[in-house]
């Protein structure tokens, strides 16, 4: 892990006697005649993107790296300064916002635990950070990170009321958003729609509905069915099988049909507890799954109408997102403006 005295290159070193890096905005733009400007970073499991950009959630320069899980943590940090050093490419930044894969206490900016990557859990990246760039640094949860972005400048840009945002990725998480800001429960965490259970023997949403899941429902019908379509069109070694079903399911494919209903059921399921528990005016659907459109929508939206009650009628307006892979960063640009 490398410790927290390594330093940045110069670029980002606070240098106060000329003003060129300050956190306070407004004395920036007097003096600079310009708009302040932040950095964004979303850690994921498997990806790792820094931006620079504007209170605007406007991305100006982007590094995008792989992440390796098995190099552990440190190599992220390694990648994270890499990252930072060439979007800032001699700009000055006023703060960072990060969006972290896994439970972070949010007003220490100390990572609770990672699921995936060894030498997070437990370790200080809010302080790491600013011991290392000299700047405000905010830190959340990477799906509360998306609910802010698409809330301010995504699918819910312009909504007033209660925004709930639920990512279908590898995992299935939640974020709820009001009046601007991410709603904070009890550290270490809130909103973790995926650990909602659909029973009381341990089933849990992201057991059905996220990426994962949908691959190994797959696995299950080829093996079912190994003449049928998903079977003769797997090429491929085991996992990712999901890319699968947006074909499958124009082709009229039984088996994807059937695997699609169990999963919208499923979810639909889960967001019935959103509704009845915060009843948001909007749920947002992002991640990989959500990009099969409108055969998903319609289904997890005539399942919600059966399984919320008559009184809570009309649902929530069910949305895609609109920010794509760039819901953590915007919102990541959007939480620095707001430290």
């Amino acid at each position: 892990m490398m410790p927290l005295g390594t330093s940045l290159p110069p670029f980002s070193l606070p240098n106060v006697m000329d003003g060129t890096l300050v956190s306070s905005d407004s004395y920036r733009e007097a003096k600079c005649n310009k708009p302040a400007l932040f950095a964004g970073i979303e850690i994921g499991g498997t990806k790792l993107q820094v931006v620079r950009g504007n209170a605007k959630g406007e991305i100006l320069q982007r590094s995008r790296f792989t992440v390796d899980p098995s190099r552990g943590a440190a190599s992220i940090q390694a990648q994270i300064l890499s990252g930072l050093s060439a979007v800032a490419d001699g700009h000055s930044l006023s703060g960072i916002g990060v969006g972290f894969g896994g439970p972070v206490n949010h007003a220490t900016g100390l990572i609770s635990k990672s699921h995936q990557i060894e030498g997070w859990t437990g370790f200080p990246i809010g302080a790491w950070l600013r011991s290392e760039t000299g700047l405000p640094t905010c830190v959340d949860n990477d799906a509360n990170v998306a609910a802010l972005g698409e809330a301010s400048h995504g699918a819910g840009k312009g909504q007033v009321g209660p925004l709930f945002y639920v990512t279908l990725g590898s995992g299935v998480g939640g974020g709820l958003v009001y009046q601007g800001k991410i709603y904070h429960g009890t550290v270490p965490g809130e909103a973790e729609i995926g650990h909602i259970r659909l029973n009381k023997t341990g089933l849990i949403v992201e057991n059905s509905c996220s990426g994962w899941a949908v691959d190994r429902k797959i696995r299950h019908a080829m093996t079912r069915e190994p003449a049928g379509w998903l079977a003769r069109h797997q090429s491929l070694p085991a996992g990712g099988e999901a890319r699968l079903m947006a074909q499958a399911l124009s082709e009229n494919d039984p088996a994807a049909q059937a695997i699609l209903q169990e999963t919208a059921d499923d979810l639909a399921f889960g967001l019935s507890h959103i509704v009845h528990l915060l009843h948001p005016q909007t749920i947002v659907l992002g991640g990989g799954l959500s990009l099969l459109g409108k055969p998903l929508f319609q289904e997890v939206g005539v399942r919600l109408n059966g399984y919320v009650m008559d009184a809570f009628h009309p649902v929530p307006v069910l949305l895609p997102a609109a920010l794509g892979e760039d819901a953590v960063p915007v919102g990541a640009l959007v939480l620095a403006a707001g430290s």
